[in-house]
């Protein structure tokens, strides 16, 4: 499974942080949270309100996520803190009940990056909910209200900010008790039961790797997004002003065998300069009449590193009318981002005339209040991260990076292993781990693997076997005649006045390799353009028409404008299909063959060309996949099914469906599901017999879900289409 669908499909307990800067709609009374109406039931966060897509009532399947019952209806929403059971499909299906290990190929032993959990706690974990009166915001000053009772809790607690886990039960369901701040606020806080979780409970292995991050802050390391890094060990990269900051991302789950900690290398590449930095020295080269719309274009996406509180925040816009003296409202006063972060941090903010940074922060605010408004950056106190396309597209750099970043299998164990290391011999994260009774494994789980052998490719009326270990037929497949294409009559390449001789090498190599692949091409229509976005798109408008079969640019750069530009103009407004070549790929004759027999391929599929196929055994099969696609700018995410129409599984039906904000489950299956088997009865005259099924996007707490949803809506649609056909 990916580290995306894993990451997605446990529940995280995010409470709200007061951002520096952050703009409120309206000073709103925060509305008390919500208390729990009867144990057993889980209240404040894992409470989900949004409903994904249109569900009727009668058809709401309930589901067991290990500490209550949640409806599909209320599953949607950011707030997911819910972890299914775990499902084990092998017992139902006969070859693979007993051993799933395979037969073929050849033996070889493999070691994954997993670590075991060799002792797991007995007891039973204790859930409660933690509600303040009056209700307080900052999660720093939650914990520390309720760690005044230190002594009634006891030194094994795990407080996320609403809910507390101790292993051992309070004297009572319901337990009241009183705190004061720093100020003399009288704060009354209520601790209320709302589950007993066995060891084995899924919400005790999202506990596990609660847990398991205090460890990681135990070593002095810090969070960037979903993992931990190190900043006490940077690699300097100084020719290239670069840092980057070696980390791990971490998972325990539930697996056959035993729970588990699945960990992985990460690397976070920072940049020596400063946002401010690269905003002065883009003022010096493009001049102060463009700089405003170049440097919002610039900086907007980009994600930023402050250094005071090691977080990382995306640049959503630019606050040209904000400088460091202007004030935002902190408790009852005012007070300017200057004099905040001298006495918050001790820094001093020294151009004072720089704008500040808008960042759309992901915060939970508290229960019926507005939400709370995006923050203001410094740029003066941020680091930029990542790589631009610049330094991507520079050689140097790039094989300086992989130098430490590419690690290959030894260091990769190497490493981990150091890392479990480090945990072992640290004192304190020892003791915190024997607090609850974990211990994990020194080594990294070994196992035998199988490699299997290469595949026989097909292609026109010939076939061939390629190098399993390159995984490339490449060199194979030249001079071969493709499966099928159709034949190329009317096309039209585009080209800027300074790229014309890259177009005609272009076409010149297109001719060559064009008549042993079996693709016939005609000479096409040549459109010079000027070097402009603008030019470009009047370019498409005037000269692709409804007989137009393919339509080839060479693009001067790799210019992400220009290119979403003619994508955006040839799927959505006027639907051709299209290729984009860069000029600078073109530029090197002695690997221009290599480059045009791969374009004339794209081109071919592009058209509903069959390049090769490999034997499939299975007869009247139908390959299914399904994923889901959240766009975070549109504010929706898109379903996808896509679905085999024929024996060689060259020819594709397709399907999508719009979907609430990061919904996961689609609701439009069984429609999509429908519309393939329709069409794979109208191009084969008979329904498949065999149906595979890829899903992704799904992590594996939720394959109960799966099993509920996805399945039941398949199962709908082939019962609809005949009481006969299974």
């Amino acid at each position: 499974m990916s580290g995306r669908a894993r990451a997605r499909s446990r529940g995280r307990a995010r409470c709200q942080e007061t951002v520096p800067g952050a703009i409120l709609a309206e000073a709103a009374q925060a509305a008390p949270a919500p208390t729990p109406s009867a144990e057993g039931d889980l209240v404040g966060r894992g409470r989900q309100k949004g409903v994904p897509g249109t569900i009727a009532k009668e058809g709401v399947l309930e589901i067991s996520a290990g500490f209550q019952q949640i409806k599909l209806g209320e599953r949607g929403g950011r707030r997911r803190d819910f972890h299914d059971d775990g499902i084990f499909t092998r017992q139902t299906m006969a070859h693979v009940k007993d051993s799933k290990t395979g037969t073929s190929g050849a033996v070889i032993p493999l070691t994954a990056n997993y670590f075991r959990i060799l002792s797991r706690p007995q007891w039973i974990l204790y859930q409660y909910y933690v509600d303040f009166k009056p209700p307080m915001e900052s999660r720093r000053l939650r914990t520390a209200l309720l760690l005044q009772h230190s002594e009634m809790l006891g030194s094994s607690r795990n407080f996320d900010g609403a809910i507390l886990f101790l292993p051992h039960r309070l004297d009572s369901k319901e337990t009241v008790v009183h705190s004061e701040t720093r100020n003399g606020e009288k704060v009354v806080i209520t601790i209320t039961l709302t589950n007993e979780l066995p060891p084995n409970s899924p919400v005790c292995i999202q506990f596990y790797n609660i847990l398991f991050r205090r460890i990681l802050r135990i070593l002095d390391m810090q969070q960037i997004g979903r993992n931990y890094y190190n900043p006490k060990d940077p690699l300097e990269i100084r020719q290239h002003k670069l840092t980057v900051w070696p980390g791990y991302s971490t998972t325990i789950m539930n697996y056959e065998s035993s729970v588990m900690m699945c960990t992985d290398v990460s690397h976070r590449v920072l940049r020596s300069e400063t946002v401010l930095d690269f905003m002065i020295n883009l003022k010096h080269q493009v001049g102060s009449q463009r700089y405003t719309d170049i440097c919002t274009k610039e900086l907007v996406g980009l994600v930023v590193l402050t250094k005071y509180n090691n977080k990382t925040y995306k640049i959503d816009d630019i606050a040209w009318d904000h400088t460091p003296c202007n004030t935002f409202t902190r408790g009852d006063t005012d007070i300017s981002f200057r004099d905040y972060y001298k006495t918050q941090y001790g820094l001093d903010i020294t151009d004072l005339n720089q704008v500040l940074l808008i960042s759309h922060v992901k915060r939970f605010g508290p229960a019926g209040a507005p939400p709370p408004g995006p923050a203001l950056l410094v740029p003066e106190l941020c680091y930029l991260t990542g790589l631009t396309d610049k330094m991507r597209s520079d050689f140097a750099i790039m094989k300086e990076l992989s130098v430490h970043t590419k690690l290959n299998p030894d260091k990769r164990e190497q490493q981990l292993t150091r890392f479990i290391s480090n945990i072992h011999q640290s004192e304190d994260a020892q003791a915190e781990l024997g607090k609850w009774g974990l211990s994990f494994d020194k080594q990294l789980l070994n196992m035998t693997g199988r490699v299997l052998g290469g595949e026989q490719i097909f292609q026109g009326s010939r076939s061939y076997n390629y190098n399993p270990q390159s995984a490339d037929w490449s060199r194979e497949m030249r001079g071969i005649p493709m499966m099928s294409t159709p034949p190329l009559e009317k096309w039209v390449l585009f080209h800027s006045r300074r790229n014309s001789n890259e177009a005609q090498a272009l076409l010149q190599s297109l001719n060559k390799v064009s008549g042993p692949l079996g693709f016939y091409m005609q000479r096409p229509y040549i459109v010079m353009y000027d070097d402009n976005q603008l030019a470009l798109l009047k370019a498409l408008q005037s000269n692709v028409g409804q007989d137009t079969q393919m339509v080839v640019v060479v693009l001067p750069n790799n210019n992400k404008d220009k290119y979403d530009s003619v994508k955006k103009y040839l799927c959505l407004e006027f639907p051709t299909p299209s290729q984009c070549v860069v000029a600078r790929t073109l530029s090197k004759p002695q690997a221009l063959m290599t480059v045009a027999t791969k374009i004339a391929l794209q081109m071919a599929c592009k058209m509903g060309g069959e390049l090769w196929s490999v034997e499939i055994p299975l007869k009247q099969l139908m390959i299914v996949g399904i994923d889901c696609y959240h766009d975070v700018s549109a504010g929706c995410s898109i379903g996808a099914l896509v679905a085999s129409l024929n024996p060689t599984m060259s020819r594709w039906y397709s399907k999508c469906v719009l979907q609430e904000k990061g919904q996961e489950l689609m609701d439009g299956l069984k429609l999509a599901f429908t519309g393939a088997l329709k069409e794979y009865l109208k191009r084969n005259s008979c329904l498949p017999t065999r149906i595979i099924v890829y899903r992704d996007g799904v992590g594996d707490g939720q394959l109960l879900t799966v099993v509920n949803y996805d399945v039941a809506q398949m199962k709908d649609s082939i019962k609809s289409l005949g009481k006969d056909y299974e």
